[in-house]
């Protein structure tokens, strides 16, 4: 037997804060060296941070990154561990993003990344270069790094680490998931650990695609993978989701947690190599393929690794998979919640403020502070210090106190207000109230007609004319400027009151006001333009509403909150427009769409790519047992005109936790123009064609009896309806 420890870790560093993350390296490395480790893998770049974007461009975030490794290798860190720190590195002219591999206060290798990622939220080759050579070159180390070390160079380029007993190789993030990944080259050379340094966010229903494919690198070829990722907020709209990894021979043998309030957790692996050459030895094609495969070089280290067998101690064993995935429901209250704590804490406010309509996805925002709330709780009664440092500070507690009920801890960071107009019902304020007394937030019910008055006769003065509602007579133009005004007026209120109100209460600090707009209405554009939906941060923007709808069920039942099912139930209404005995405000009738159509048009128009004709094309698989093709042009043609109508509000989006894969967010992840020839002449002209020759026939699918009850649609008029696409 060789027998091999490793270590791998989930770190929640913060970007550009060079003190924060070099001491949670530091104090990964000590926890991995104290339980016996040999091997210790970190994130990608995990001494700047992964979210420094534009910081990358600065010579000073290189040469700071530069700093805290030379802090590391002047101390005893890395004696008798191989550490795999990740850092941006310049060589050249060139920027690189680089893991580099330490043993014994010396560096002995530079690995940069093969493969970028530069698709979805990744902009990485605007950073960096991809390392394009197979071989390895000398490095001069800079010189204040040098003279520190007293080392001159490095090898740097892509290669392995040839130990006495065994070999090591980097392979980063993107790619694990490239068509050729450098695994099953560095396999066949022999390699038969492989670290993997990863920077990759949370988004509904991912997980099961990473882990396979971590899982999938060593289930024909053999061998040990680790894996890192970063877990929080780094700064930006993502939250990483950690789950580090240790796979042996295609079997999950360690895993972290995917979301949790902790800065650092260490995840351990104890691992017999010879499996992995039994393994290897026992595949003929591996066999084969290994003996004509393209040479990888690699750099000799005159160490060992491995301890012989040893009976006392225990080997890592397989875990069961079906018991280590979240449903949506957990993801989208524990995602959320870790990512506004992080936000919180690190923003130097005192809290939160949320308008509270007793809607659906107010409601849910309330249910995910509420979640936010308990965790904290739970992490202080199992000791996490840090976490109660936090709270402390943010609760304004003294005297020693800290929080010990998450209602009592909610009372003192998060207020919600109910603004009720006249259009407004006591259903909905009622459950308001009900759901914040649940939380346990602070909250207050005001109205704002006199503000909304004062208004419109501000522009009865003006102008002389009085708007009026559609249901008293008013045209559209009226109607819509009459629902704006009280939609805009809450978004005054509510930063109002989240920068006073805590002077009210001689608490320090400010608030930071909660939006809670979903993915589907931001795709519409069924928002007004600086109302509520303008906030601070919002914890759901990029959820959908079918998945907020069972989250509330879940809620209700394992938060503790049984009002939500009441809210659940309730159809979505704006309460904007005065309610009749005939006419009652409904946010689908309003759309002219439903919730569902809406998720669809998203993930065609998004993930599968489509415009008017490809979205009409497929959309006759989908809908065609339903719907007539004219229906369904009608259908697509009303989602591009008011889509495009709309699109310019998503330049002021507020900037939301990242959670589906069809979000229209503007900033980086779906970059497209706001100013469109609504009326696509040329598109739906196409689309007018298809209809026609078509001539009422509906598109051909195959019966109940032939295939599965997707049968005849295809991949993406199949998939269109799946929430899993595009993971």
């Amino acid at each position: 037997m060789r027998l091999l420890k490793v270590a791998t870790c989930n770190l929640n560093q913060w970007a550009m804060d060079f003190e924060c993350n070099l001491k949670n390296i530091k104090e990964s490395i000590r926890q991995a060296k104290e339980a016996g480790a040999v091997i210790r893998l970190g994130p990608e770049l995990e001494i700047t941070g992964y979210g420094c974007q534009d910081h990358f461009l600065e010579l000073d975030t290189v040469n700071h990154a530069w700093e805290c490794l030379k802090d590391i290798l002047l101390g005893d860190w890395t004696d008798g561990i191989l550490c795999s720190i990740g850092m941006p590195i310049i060589k050249g002219s060139e920027r690189y993003n680089c893991q580099v591999l330490c043993l014994d206060r010396k560096i002995i290798m530079i690995r940069p990344k093969l493969w970028l990622a530069n698709d979805g939220n990744y902009r990485e080759l605007r950073w960096f270069t991809a390392w394009k050579s197979k071989d390895l070159m000398d490095f001069q180390l800079p010189n204040e790094i040098s003279e520190a070390l007293q080392q001159k160079s490095v090898p740097f380029g892509y290669g392995f680490l040839q130990f006495l007993d065994t070999a090591v190789a980097v392979e980063v993030c993107e790619e694990l998931f490239t068509p050729i990944p450098p695994h099953a080259e560095l396999a066949l050379n022999g390699v038969e650990v492989f670290m993997n340094a990863s920077g990759s966010h949370h988004q509904l229903r991912k997980l099961d695609l990473r882990l396979r494919a971590i899982v999938g690198a060593t289930h024909t070829r053999g061998g040990v993978y680790m894996y890192s990722n970063f877990q929080g907020c780094d700064g930006g709209r993502l939250y990483f989701d950690g789950c580090s990894s240790v796979v042996v021979n295609g079997e999950l043998v360690a895993k972290g947690s995917q979301f949790s309030l902790k800065e650092i957790e260490v995840v351990f692996a104890q691992v017999d190599l010879d499996a992995v050459a039994s393994l290897r030895g026992y595949i003929s094609s591996f066999q084969e393929q290994s003996s004509c495969k393209t040479r990888v070089p690699s750099v000799l280290v005159q160490h060992a690794l491995c301890q012989p067998f040893d009976p006392k101690i225990a080997l890592s064993s397989p875990l069961k998979m079906q018991n280590i995935y979240h449903s949506p429901e957990e993801e989208i209250a524990y995602g959320p919640a870790c990512w506004l704590w992080d936000y919180l804490r690190r923003s130097g406010a005192s809290g939160f403020l949320l308008p509270l309509s007793g809607g659906a996805d107010s409601s849910s925002v309330a249910a995910i502070v509420g979640c936010m709330c308990q965790l904290v709780v739970k992490d202080i009664a199992k000791g996490d210090e840090q976490v109660k440092i936090d709270a402390i500070r943010i609760g304004n507690y003294t005297n020693g106190q800290y929080p010990t009920d998450s209602k009592e801890f909610a009372k003192r960071i998060f207020y919600t207000v109910y603004m009720a107009t006249e259009n407004s019902s006591e259903v909905t304020r009622k459950r308001a109230k009900i759901l914040a007394d649940e939380v346990g937030s602070w909250h207050i019910d005001v109205s704002i007609d006199t503000v909304v008055s004062a208004l419109i006769s501000l522009f009865q003065t003006l102008t002389g004319k009085q708007p009026r509602y559609k249901v008293d007579g008013g045209s559209n133009v009226e109607n819509l400027g009459l629902q704006n005004i009280q939609a805009r007026i809450r978004m005054v209120i509510s930063f109002m009151l989240a920068s006073l109100m805590p002077w009210v209460h001689n608490k320090p600090g400010f608030y930071l006001v909660l939006g809670s707009s979903n993915v589907d209405e931001a795709l519409r554009g069924y928002f007004t333009k600086y109302d509520c939906s303008s906030a601070d941060i919002n914890p759901i923007g990029s959820v959908s509403k079918t998945d907020l709808r069972t989250f509330l069920k879940w809620a209700a039942i394992n938060l503790g909150y049984p009002s939500l099912t009441e809210i659940e139930a309730a159809l979505p209404t704006a309460e904007l427009e005065p309610m009749r005995s005939n006419y009652s405000q409904l946010d689908e009738v309003d759309m002219g769409m439903t919730y569902e159509e809406l998720s669809v048009f998203g993930r065609l128009r998004k993930i599968f790519r489509c415009g008017p004709v490809s979205m009409f094309k497929n959309l006759c698989y989908t809908w065609g047992t339903r719907l007539s093709p004219i229906e369904i042009a009608d259908k697509v043609k009303f989602f591009f005109k008011h889509y495009s109508i709309n699109r310019h509000k998503m330049t002021v989006l507020t900037p939301s936790y990242h959670a589906e894969s069809y979000s229209p967010d503007d900033n980086r992840f779906d970059q497209r123009q706001f100013l469109y020839n609504t009326k696509w002449p040329f598109q739906f002209g196409k689309v007018d064609e298809l209809v026609k020759g078509l001539n009422g026939r509906k598109v051909a699918l195959l019966g109940p009896n032939e295939h599965e009850k997707s049968g005849g649609m295809g991949v993406v008029g199949a998939r269109a309806a799946d929430p899993k696409a595009g993971h």
